[in-house]
């Protein structure tokens, strides 16, 4: 098979997958219902720059769950048996696709509800739903080469919180810049600086995954 077909039929597996469990969708779902909730109850009306920065902390743990533990649930022998089927190309490319249709599910759900709860109006809406989306691709990224790496060490709790941190710390300054000029309706012009940072760090570790991943799939 080509890389097309080997990541479209792996992008096929892991949507039947989930359909048929729906454990970590669901859970992922109420953990997002249960933290706007929570928020709503803790403050009842905030400013937009909180509104904002408790918006991609709840995204950010959501990443947590549900991307981050992408290759941790793969059990060796099924990691043996994707691996005489695909090439390590086709695995990588198709979770990062996968956890960027996952993440974007999740956000759009986050957003809407917490956009009715507590009803802080953005600016410039479609900036910010650009906004989401890059985030959506930044966390699926970084989160699923982690959890590689992760997988290969024990899965190492520890080692993914010491990867993760300098990868996640420039993506959520980016993204909170960029959705913060959004939310006031800025000139989009301003706004170029932070989106051309997201897609370059998003650029970085899809290239670094394509090169490294294969090494760790030898092993």
């Amino acid at each position: 098979m080509n890389l097309y077909t080997e990541v479209r039929s792996l992008i096929k597996k892991e949507l039947v997958l989930e359909w048929r469990s729906k454990y970590a969708l669901n859970g992922v779902l109420l953990y997002v219902a249960a933290t706007v909730f929570i928020c709503y109850q803790s403050f009842k009306r905030v400013d937009p720059i909180t509104w904002n920065a408790l918006f991609w902390v709840i995204m950010l743990f959501a990443a947590i769950n549900a991307v981050a533990k992408s290759f941790m649930n793969e059990s060796r022998g099924r990691q043996l048996y994707y691996y005489t089927l695909a090439s390590p190309h086709a695995i990588i490319i198709s979770k990062i696709i996968y956890n960027f249709l996952l993440m974007m599910l999740l956000s759009a759900i986050a957003l809407f509800f917490y956009n009715v709860v507590f009803q802080n109006p953005i600016g410039d809406v479609p900036l910010y739903l650009l906004s989401v989306i890059i985030g959506s691709l930044s966390f699926s990224t970084a989160f699923t080469m982690i959890s590689a790496i992760a997988s290969k060490a024990n899965n190492n709790a520890t080692l993914m919180a010491i990867l993760g941190f300098p990868i996640i710390v420039p993506i959520l300054i980016g993204l909170i810049k960029l959705s913060k000029n959004a939310m006031d309706g800025l000139d989009r012009s301003v706004s170029g600086d932070e989106i051309m940072l997201l897609m370059g760090i998003n650029v970085i570790v899809v290239v670094t995954s394509l090169l490294l991943f294969p090494y760790l799939w030898r092993e």
